[in-house]
């Protein structure tokens, strides 16, 4: 029981709940960023390219080979792909380190006013001499 004990307090610590979190919605953020990418950037570019298609843009390493019935399919690097692959995550990457840049701001912000909102309590030193004014002053 103990195990199971620790593995609950594991689970729902804060960070632990915020990491899943961010992990699903990353995952999820990643699949819009390819379909835009897939979708809505690469077709114009590869339009003023020629007419490409980055789905087609391949290199024949074996050509595909018919047996009678069975035919053994083409061996091809697919650098088309891997070039809309590269193209997701720069995109990816760009739009995740603005994220972090815009909350590192806000948290900067949220400190700054913190340290304005409350100022920092008087030491013991302080409170003697506040005192010692005190009573002078009677």
């Amino acid at each position: 029981m103990k195990i199971i004990d620790e593995f609950k307090a594991f689970a729902m610590r804060g960070n632990v709940v915020d990491m899943a979190v961010g992990i699903i919605i990353g995952g999820a953020f990643g699949k819009i960023i390819s379909s835009f990418v897939s979708d809505v950037l690469m077709p114009p570019l590869g339009l003023l390219l020629g007419g490409i298609d980055f789905k087609d843009m391949t290199y024949v390493l074996k050509e595909a080979v018919i047996q009678g019935e069975e035919t053994i399919p083409a061996v091809t690097l697919n650098y088309g792909m891997f070039i809309q692959n590269v193209v997701d995550f720069l995109i990816i990457a760009f739009a995740i380190f603005m994220a972090i840049k815009a909350m590192n701001s806000l948290k900067r912000k949220e400190e700054v006013a913190e340290e304005i909102a409350a100022p920092p309590a008087p030491t013991r030193e302080e409170e003697l001499l506040a005192e010692i004014r005190d009573l002078l002053k009677k």
